[in-house]
């Protein structure tokens, strides 16, 4: 729903759960490498002018595909967003729309190599968004803030 309200930018829509990969451990790693979905992920993320991130809330946190995306990312050199504007989302069905989750992203990714320009969390999710498209005005608002804002530092 956000990424249609962004125009005069090219587009590249990922999902993690289009790169599956094995619960991130060293052993793992030492045994057999970086998985092949996970490298794929990682040159995508690297070819990436910037980011809008985008996470539910999984039990007052990240889910457990995102947290384990991140670990497999930081070990392939570097930070993982090489210091890249970036704008990270939140929801979940309460009306805190993920608050937890947004705080621990913005507290977190700083050190992944993430240049925040802003969060913002979407509460109340089955209320406010319908057939794929957020329809509250105020949450429309304040994103679209967020996207023009990102926009301009790219």
């Amino acid at each position: 729903a956000v990424s249609r309200m962004i125009t005069d930018v090219e587009v590249t829509i990922l999902n993690i759960r289009d790169y599956p990969a094995v619960v991130y451990g060293e052993d793992e790693e030492n045994e057999n490498g970086f998985p092949a979905t996970m490298v794929e992920f990682h040159t995508l993320v690297q070819q990436a002018d910037g980011f809008l991130i985008s996470s539910p809330e999984h039990n007052g946190s990240m889910p457990a595909a995102f947290k384990n995306t991140m670990d497999w990312l930081s070990r392939m050199g570097g930070k993982v967003y090489n210091n890249k504007p970036t704008v990270f989302l939140s929801t979940s069905p309460g009306a805190r729309g993920g608050a937890s989750v947004m705080q621990q992203l913005l507290a977190i990714m700083p050190h992944q190599g993430a240049k925040v320009i802003g969060g913002y969390s979407v509460g109340s999710f089955f209320d406010k968004v319908k057939d794929g498209e957020l329809v509250d005005e105020k949450d429309k608002s304040s994103i679209q803030v967020l996207i023009n804002d990102l926009a301009a530092a790219l």
